[in-house]
């Protein structure tokens, strides 16, 4: 009998699968929700110039005291292309975002003079009401980046704040990964599609779309979803018509029973065995060949197999499919948590760790399901909010005790 693995383990057996995918350069307008695949750093300094950070008057610092009057040249909206000079008592009226007329070293702020705020017209002179200093007000070259910075580094997710950063530096394109590829497949000859009304042993099969739903979340496009029965034959074919995907992931198949069909057809390719951890205990990993001879797109990826019941594979698809889709993308697989005591109480199997649902009520992590993590307690897991870690040493987890909750919002 197999010895189990522990979860460090098995997860380093997973990531050691993924090669990043190529990098593909596509404008940054249709970036979002990538990663980047290579560096960006500032083409333009931002700001390009000394611009005005409030709508106002450009004057000299050293014209300024309370009630001095300054005669007013003319107008600097934002976008101007051509600047009055600022002699000596003098001021323009400029916009935010506008540039610094030469001679000027500060703004004043409108509500800091007798004009009005809005649209009105251009006044011949300006009474200063309250001075302000040298530079106030003003947004100098290159304060945020200057040509050369790194703005962006690859890896970072580019999010609509990204995609804007790296406009702004000057970028119309960017090298990013494409989304990993994934292909779903619930085994089980007592599967039945959504909606249709089970017969004597037979189930709905709800794996296939929690899988793709969640490998959608994660960041990879599901070009394929399917269920099988235990024929192997069937299982075959199934990956002949996966050849766009660059991962297979599947559901049920791999214990050691006389019908499992995803064992029987990779055994030599895929690793099988138990992980130390409930649930989700029979695991397989390894690489297999999709694609159909007759079309020459043969090729090998990576391969998960997961256990059959629901809430183990929620619980494998957020431990191994996560990072392993995000090792793929070349993107970080930072997995958020708390620490929170917990409201309930239950047991936890000895020498396996085990992955609790739980929500969040009142500060405290509570049980989406008095039977805690049972693998079969599929029609819970929409209230769940997190999963409680239990180490694999602790057999009884009291009202109180402060574990760590990894969220899966």
């Amino acid at each position: 009998m197999s010895v189990p693995i522990d979860v460090e383990h098995h997860l380093s057996r997973v990531r050691a699968l993924a090669d990043p995918l190529p990098a593909v350069e596509v404008p940054v307008t249709a970036a979002a929700g990538r990663v980047l695949a290579t560096d960006v750093t500032a083409r333009l300094a931002v700001p390009a110039f000394d611009n005005s950070a409030m709508d106002g008057f450009a004057v000299r610092s050293a014209d300024l005291s309370v009630g001095v009057g300054l005669r007013v040249i003319g107008d600097v909206p934002a976008g101007a292309a051509s600047l009055p000079q600022i002699a000596p008592g003098e001021a323009a009226r400029i916009m935010t975002g506008a540039p610094l007329p030469p001679g000027a070293d500060c703004v004043v702020q409108v509500e800091l003079t007798d004009q009005p705020v809005g649209d009105a017209p251009l006044p011949e002179v300006v009474v200063v009401h309250e001075v302000v200093p040298a530079g106030r007000h003003i947004r100098r070259t290159g304060e945020n980046v200057t040509p050369g910075d790194l703005v962006l580094a690859a890896g970072q997710p580019m999010t609509p704040a990204a995609v804007s950063a790296a406009i702004s530096v000057g970028h119309g394109t960017v090298r990013i990964r494409r989304r990993p590829r994934i292909a779903v497949l619930s085994t089980g000859s007592e599967l039945v599609p959504p909606g249709q009304a089970p017969g004597p042993g037979q189930i709905p099969d709800s794996n296939s779309s929690l899988l793709a739903g969640l490998a959608v979340s994660f960041g990879a496009e599901v070009v394929m979803v399917g269920t099988v029965s235990d024929d192997p034959d069937e299982f075959r074919a199934a990956l002949a018509t996966a050849g766009r995907a660059d991962l297979v992931v599947t559901s049920g198949g791999v214990s050691a029973g006389a019908f499992e069909v995803v064992r029987q057809v990779t055994s030599g390719e895929v690793s099988f065995g138990p992980v130390a951890m409930q649930p989700g205990k029979p695991q397989g990993v390894g690489t297999v060949q999709v694609g159909d001879p007759t079309r020459a797109n043969l090729h090998r990826v990576p391969m998960l197999a997961l256990p059959g019941n629901p809430v183990s594979v929620f619980v494998s698809a957020w431990l191994f499919v996560r990072p392993l889709i995000a090792a793929l993308a070349g993107a970080s697989d930072h997995w958020r948590s708390v620490t929170v005591p917990v409201g309930d109480q239950w047991r936890s199997p000895r020498g396996r760790r085990q992955y609790v649902p739980v929500r969040f009520e009142d500060g405290t992590a509570r049980l989406t399901h008095r039977l805690g993590s049972g693998s079969h307690l599929v029609a819970s897991l929409a209230d769940a909010q997190g999963l409680a870690v239990v180490a694999a040493e602790i057999e009884q987890v009291r009202e109180g005790d402060v574990l760590e909750v990894f969220l899966i919002d």
